[in-house]
């Protein structure tokens, strides 16, 4: 049966202090277990271990069976990648290799730098792997996924298809696989919210061990059978759900005994460490620098005397004061981007928080950056009310204006001195990243750096798409609370069912582009639901004519 055993992994990435280290635990068979942690603790990194694509420093994994891996960022890098191309991404590693010579020879083909003899012989190879087999189970996922037909998946384009559709496409083929074993990074990111509710039913339907990281607290509450937290450089194993987990950590905390036992163990750990690294270094002098590391660590522990809590809880300080602004903050008036939606009108007013809804595709983006000014509405006008100041937080992260800076410098740009800057860093859980290029950031990371961004330029109109895809549970948690306070207006497009529920009301675009008025959560979740049933839905207020 499949399984899957790690014990006493340590990992640093090149040029770095160790990342994680003394990391054991187990999933057994038919398992749905889950990866949580903070941003940056190595989640991504013990998936990437196990999958083969990285080499731990110490420590032994062991995965048994068939396994299939999925990276967080699959069909999102290359929009002009053919789907096929895409696939072969997920596929096993001999079906990947195969198929990738494959489109390498007609590639070769085209061009006129093969005879067809190579072609031949990979046309050969990939049907001798199961690579027809494979495309058979490509077009049924795709009818199952895609809403338009996918007649060539060499020459049907990424880029032609929504970040959900791939993102669905590429899950309903690993689920259906029959794999042993499933790596799932972030599984549902850029899901919305009906593709996220058939992505719990088919996990807890799934009889394969799957191992994942998400930071979507309702999936985490009905699919993840056990929790592997990551926190002060270890692990620790939760066996429940997320929704006992709160409870669990809780416990574990005060069960850890006094103060004394505490810094013992976790002094008798990183002197362990310190050992087994001294012995590394005797038998290679490559190892010379994270053994002198790690001597470092075990000497600095001990100057320091009196322990600190053996896991110290991250806190993340958002601070976003906003000001006063007109009533009236948006008014839009028959308004249309990009025929995606039929023209409708409404009104934001000061201190709403609005949540902008509705399947993948529909042009909630389009609509957010209309009202930022970064695009043009096609039809109708939008009108900004007096003292706005607009503030945009983007989906994937996407600052131009960022790339190939350091953090500091990008805070530093808003706050003129370099000690204040340093401290809100800090406030983020970002100071160890001050000199570090925001292009290598995590997804997590550069999330926390643009919301630190908006809470120092001060403005008073938040526009937020997607603004906890990447963050972890807490600095979701963190934004969510400084919402709260925030004295300003908000509208946010989002899928993460427990950010929504503490916003106002709901604006939702369904498939036929209709735009309807949602007064609360619970009126707006049942139209996520069924979208194409919210004109009958109680208290549901249809924005376009008709």
């Amino acid at each position: 049966m499949a399984s899957i055993v790690v014990s006493d992994l340590d990992y640093a990435p090149p040029g770095s202090d160790s990342l994680f280290f003394d990391i054991s635990f187990g999933v057994s068979p038919g398992d749905h277990a889950a990866i949580v942690g903070p941003n940056g603790v190595g989640k991504s990194t013990i998936l990437h271990i196990l999958a083969g694509r990285l080499a731990a420093d110490g420590g032994d994994v062991a995965v048994s069976g068939k396994v299939l891996t999925m990276t967080q960022d699959v069909g999102m890098s290359n929009p002009e990648q053919s789907l096929r191309e895409m696939l072969l991404e997920v596929a096993l590693p001999e079906l990947r290799t195969a198929g990738q010579a494959l489109v390498a020879a007609e590639k070769a083909m085209a061009d006129g730098t093969d005879d067809g003899m190579a072609y031949a012989e990979a046309l050969t190879t990939w049907g001798d792997l199961g690579g027809y087999d494979l495309e058979a189970q490509w077009a049924a996922a795709a009818d199952r996924s895609v809403k338009s037909p996918v007649e060539d998946f060499a020459t049907r384009k990424v880029g032609e298809l929504s970040g959900g559709e791939r993102k669905r496409l590429v899950l309903d083929l690993l689920l259906n696989a029959g794999a042993d074993v499933l790596l799932l990074d972030e599984p549902d990111n850029y899901l919305d919210i009906p593709t996220r509710v058939w992505l719990e039913s088919q996990i807890k339907a799934c009889p394969t061990t799957i191992l994942m990281v998400s930071h979507d607290r309702t999936l985490l509450e009905r699919c993840a059978t056990k929790l592997v937290v990551l926190e002060g450089g270890g692990c620790w194993v939760h066996g429940g759900s997320y929704a006992t987990f709160a409870e669990a950590r809780e416990q574990r905390q005060a069960q850890l005994g006094d103060a004394l036992k505490r810094w013992n163990d976790e002094e008798r750990r990183l002197y362990r460490h310190m050992k087994i690294m001294k012995q590394r270094a005797a038998l290679n002098f490559k190892n010379a620098t994270k053994a002198n590391g790690a001597e470092t660590r075990w000497e600095k522990f001990v100057a320091a005397g009196p322990p600190p809590p053996p896991v110290p809880d991250q806190h993340i300080h958002v601070k976003l004061r906003g000001a006063d602004s007109a009533r009236r903050v948006i008014d839009m008036r028959e308004l249309s981007v990009g025929d995606l939606f039929l023209p409708f009108s409404d009104e934001i007013h000061f201190g709403e928080r609005v949540g902008l809804i509705g399947p993948n595709g529909t042009g909630k983006t389009h609509l957010l950056r209309a009202l930022a000014g970064e695009i043009e509405a096609d039809l109708g006008e939008m009108v900004l009310g007096p003292r706005t100041s607009v503030g945009t937080f983007t989906q994937v992260n996407d600052r131009p204006d960022f790339l190939g800076r350091e953090a500091l410098a990008i805070v530093r740009e808003r706050v003129t001195a370099e000690e204040a800057a340093m401290k809100s860093l800090g406030r983020y859980g970002l100071s160890g990243q001050a000199r570090q290029e925001f292009d290598t950031l995590s997804g997590g990371q550069k999330a926390r750096l643009e919301v630190l961004c908006l809470e120092l330029e001060g403005h008073n109109v938040l526009l937020l798409d997607e603004p906890t895809d990447n963050l972890d549970i807490e600095s979701s948690e963190a934004l969510e609370q400084a919402l709260d306070g925030f004295v300003g207006t908000v509208l946010a497009v989002s899928h993460d069912r427990t950010f929504l529920s503490s916003l106002d009301r709901f604006i939702l675009i369904n498939d036929d582009g209709d735009v309807f008025s949602l007064p609360d959560w619970p009126v707006a979740l049942t139209a996520l639901q069924d979208p194409a049933n919210t004109a009958n839905i109680k208290f549901a207020k249809r924005l376009t004519q008709l």
